[in-house]
């Protein structure tokens, strides 16, 4: 096999969560004019949408980069139980203290998925809305390393 040859394999999964955008380092006219509804005191959700990059080696005995039954099990236990119909804000520890835009998650998700033992996480993009999409692929070392 071609040393030189890469291939990456791409899984996309869905859940539901809200969030409030809100930033205790800014007044309350200061979190609406940068937030403007988003900053809603009750929150908002969204149905996200999350797509996965992941490279490696195929295997010679079955023919892929990692079993899907595994890395959904993985997206499962790292993400998705974590994240769906949840409040980012008040459920997810990651974000108490930290707003959490849909940058920020990326970031979240990045760090938790990077961990997967059956090949390389190489980026990560999340669809909040039809017009509003986000996409990390590590990077900032101070981020990835938490």
């Amino acid at each position: 096999m071609d040393s030189a040859l890469k291939i990456e394999l791409g899984r996309r999964y869905r859940f539901a969560a809200s969030h409030r955008l809100h930033s205790p380092h800014l007044s309350e006219d200061e979190n609406y004019r940068v937030f403007g509804k988003c900053n809603n005191p009750h929150g908002h959700g969204h149905n996200y949408v999350l797509e996965v990059s992941f490279s490696g080696a195929i295997d010679p005995v079955t023919g892929m980069i990692a079993n899907l039954s595994d890395l959904d099990a993985f997206v499962q236990r790292q993400v998705l139980e974590e994240f769906d119909h949840r409040s980012l804000n008040e459920d997810v520890a990651a974000f108490r203290g930290k707003v959490p835009t849909t940058e920020n998650l990326c970031m979240e998700i990045f760090r938790r998925l990077k961990t997967f033992p059956n090949a390389r996480l190489e980026r990560i993009r999340i669809e909040e809305t039809g017009k509003n999409s986000f996409e990390y692929a590590g990077g900032h070392a101070e981020e990835d390393s938490k």
